[in-house]
């Protein structure tokens, strides 16, 4: 079947979600979906929404989500040795060594990220998961692109297994058969004369090239294909592997029997159409209420031109009931309106992780921690399907792709097994450190500092807090062996300097004044007497014999040998 078939069939299960992705972008970010693309976009005036609530919770929402699967500062992943491994094929006491070199890769790893695009494209697609609830990312050589709904349909297994990817794009005529010149495109149709519109007999019209992404039943690759006017471009064949297809179909939710997923916006579509009522309503009643006119009675000896033409300040004569202004009067209503424009913005951020932090002088630290975790953790399941469908794929495609350029070495499957540390991991490593906080601060406070120092290892404590905050311990915190080597120099001073003070103490005593111990002072002489003699006769044996004859003599004896 062609390509350009097999989209048609497939966007019509796609149109539902389309239409409810549009509105959705509508009301938050205007730019973002379209309708489907069946022409180049060209210049028109995109809708403007009464509110930017929408906008800055999808904003908001989309950076956190950045921030929590791929941090900046740390990897989002670590590669570890397999336990059931430990003992058997590899020797437990080279573990320390084997993740000082995973650490290495990861590293390396982790620069390839930082130096390419990818993050822009991911927070790009994270948007358009908020919205529409669907994005497509294709992982080329040149860096990652992103598909948003309106160019792309899929198929699924009763599973949710993809099976097929059909993608619709529009590229110049002239770029095509400049990059493909042995490619017969049709001739395109010219305008009639005198007609000054859009030329598309030109080089410049746009074609239709469709890309047609299946799994194969036989290898269980992923092939696919690009075709244009039904014809198959030459040299657009590629396959991939099944763990590592390049092409990340990803959804916000996902619900049993459908194709494509369902957006964070559209879970809350009701409140934000509300506010955009009330905010249009409110908007031009202000604006209605802000206008002033003046009313003359039409028996008052004062002229409206009067009025109109009176400076500031001015005198006129007349009488004040003769003159009135209009008023609206509906300052009670407009209360209402506003008081429940603040329930809804109130009820969106607090959705879309707006934080909102209580306006007092009271308001300490802590409780805007608290408050900030409280929030993330309402979207723990987000980052359990983040992590599946995005994380993993988009790991084992990175590194296939650079074990495969010889910038990492190859890593056995059998043995390492790479683990995701981000997403709902992050969540979990913050939670296990407030509880290992609050445990301390509980015995210290309760049982005292020295009960805890007693039944507590510090050293282990160490070692979970900074695990719990992802931090690389190596280098870092000492080791039991380096302790008992500084305890034991740290003795061994002590130990000289009482040595040396005793020795101080020894030498002002009594007994060891020559001036009232007659025998320690013959003792002292007699010593001296010693050391002065042999010092004489090394001196005279160094006089004897030169340097250089010495050398030579030691060096080549003289037995045996003829001057």
């Amino acid at each position: 079947m062609k390509a350009r078939d097999r989209y048609t069939q497939l966007t019509r299960g796609r149109s539902q979600f389309l239409d409810t992705a549009v509105e959705c972008s509508r009301l938050t970010l205007p730019y973002l979906i379209q309708e489907d693309l069946s022409s180049r976009p060209t210049f028109q005036k995109l809708a403007t929404p009464w509110q930017s609530v929408g906008s800055k919770s999808v904003v908001n929402l989309a950076a956190k989500l950045m921030l929590a699967l791929l941090p900046p500062q740390t990897s989002f992943f670590k590669l570890q040795i397999r336990d059931d491994k430990l003992g058997e094929e590899i020797d437990p006491t080279v573990k320390s060594e084997l993740d000082l070199s995973f650490a290495k890769m990861e590293r390396m790893v982790m620069d390839y990220i930082n130096a390419s695009s990818d993050r822009v494209v991911v927070h790009q697609a994270l948007k358009h998961l908020i919205v529409s609830g669907n994005a497509l990312i294709f992982m080329g050589k040149d860096g990652l692109k992103n598909y948003p709904l309106n160019r792309y349909v899929v198929n699924r297994d009763g599973n949710g297994n993809i099976c097929e990817i059909v993608t619709k794009e529009l590229i110049s005529r002239r770029i095509l058969s400049e990059d493909l010149p042995e490619l017969l495109l049709p001739q395109p149709a010219v305008n009639s004369p005198g007609d000054d519109g859009y030329k598309t007999g030109s080089d410049d019209q746009d074609v239709e090239v469709y890309t047609y992404v299946r799994k194969d039943e036989s290898s269980g690759r992923w092939v696919w294909h690009q075709e244009a006017f039904d014809k198959i471009l030459p040299g657009s064949r590629s396959t991939a592997p099944k763990n590592t297809s390049p092409w990340l179909v990803l959804r916000f939710n996902t619900v049993d029997g459908e194709d494509y997923g369902r957006g964070r916006v559209e879970e809350f579509l009701g409140d934000i159409r509300s506010l955009e009522g009330l905010s249009q309503a409110l908007v031009e009643g202000s604006a209605a209420a802000a206008k002033v006119v003046f009313l003359v009675s039409p028996s008052s000896t004062t002229k409206p031109k009067t009025i109109a033409d009176a400076g500031n300040g001015a005198i006129v004569q007349g009488r004040p009931d003769d003159v009135g202004v209009i008023q609206v009067g509906k300052t009670a209503d407009f209360r209402t309106a506003q008081e429940q424009m603040q329930a809804l913005e109130r009820r969106i951020s607090e959705a879309f992780l707006v934080l909102q932090v209580r306006q007092s002088e009271r308001t300490t630290a802590e409780e805007v921690r608290l408050t900030q975790m409280e929030l993330e953790q309402q979207l723990g399941g987000l980052f359990s399907l983040l992590t599946v469908e995005f994380l993993v794929p988009y790991l084992s495609r990175t590194l296939h792709i650079l074990q495969r350029t010889n910038v990492i070495p190859k890593i056995p499957k059998d043995l390492v097994r790479p683990e995701i540390v981000a997403g709902v991991n992050a969540l979990g490593r913050g939670q296990d450190q407030q509880s290992l906080v609050q445990f301390i601060t509980t015995i210290a406070n309760t049982m005292g500092p020295e009960i805890m120092a007693k039944f507590l290892d510090p050293t282990e404590y160490i070692k979970r807090l900074a695990a719990a905050q992802g931090i690389d311990t190596l280098n870092l915190v000492k080791s039991p062996e380096t302790m008992a080597q500084e305890q034991q120099q740290q003795q061994q001073q002590m130990q000289q300097a009482e040595m040396l003070k005793q020795a101080g103490q020894f030498a002002n005593a009594p007994m060891m004044d020559p001036s009232k111990n007659p025998a320690m002072g013959r003792t002292l002489n007699d010593g001296y007497d010693q050391l002065s003699g042999q010092n004489t006769e090394q001196n005279d044996d160094e006089q004897a014999i030169p340097p250089d004859e010495g050398e030579d003599e030691e060096a080549f004896p003289s037995e045996g040998f003829e001057t």
